[in-house]
């Protein structure tokens, strides 16, 4: 039998998704957002097959934007699920494709960032990737995109509270102002906690 391998930073069989043998898949719920799955999969490695519950999403985006100033601009959006308004990065679903191109994924970012925030890339303003991470990997198998947009500017048609869904208003941050919200667990929202880290590794952020 194949045994793992472990080591950092080596490929293996382990992360091949083709290794992972889904023999049972049952829809129980499904809306145009996820959809949820009974199902029982061959773990590479393992014996015997395990069966889970799975949330499936579309991927997403997250955009941290960053103004010509330095300043990071958040929204504040109420969550349903957890009774909370949260200060967060603009993020949202690729409406397009389960498998979606750069192009998809960027123009994405740019509808989040105009949509949620009132907010544009300026001329000469781009986007940088910072690769992806699944935010609650024990239930669904969401898969977000992390980006920065820098620098950005308020667009013409502004913040929009009627055509932006539960969000009261955007806000610009500074960096001390954000890391000190972090650290004393205002901000609490898993996308924004890990753009920031993402950044902080990438040596984006000081």
């Amino acid at each position: 039998m194949l045994q793992p391998n472990w080591k950092h930073g080596t490929q293996s069989f382990v992360n091949d998704e083709a290794a992972w043998v889904v023999t049972r898949s049952d829809i129980l719920f499904r809306n145009p957002h996820l959809e949820v799955r009974d199902e029982t999969v061959l773990i590479p490695g393992k014996d015997r097959p395990r069966r889970w519950t799975v949330v499936g999403r579309k991927k997403a985006v997250v955009v941290a934007p960053i103004t010509t100033e330095g300043r990071f601009v958040l929204i504040h959006q109420a969550r349903i699920p957890v009774r909370r308004w949260l200060w967060e990065f603009p993020a949202g679903q690729v409406d397009e494709s389960r498998t979606p191109s750069a192009e998809q994924l960027r123009q994405t970012v740019l509808r989040e960032l105009a949509e949620e925030a009132g907010y544009e890339l300026t001329t000469d303003g781009d986007l940088t990737y910072l690769g992806h991470y699944f935010p609650s990997q024990g239930f669904t198998d969401e898969e977000n995109h992390l980006f920065v947009a820098k620098p950005v500017r308020e667009n013409q048609v502004g913040f929009q509270p009627e055509h932006a869904e539960a969000i009261s208003q955007h806000k610009e941050f500074t960096l001390d102002e954000l890391r000190s919200m972090i650290a004393n667990s205002e901000i609490q929202d898993a996308n924004t906690l890990a753009l920031f880290a993402r950044m902080v590794a990438a040596g984006i952020v000081r």
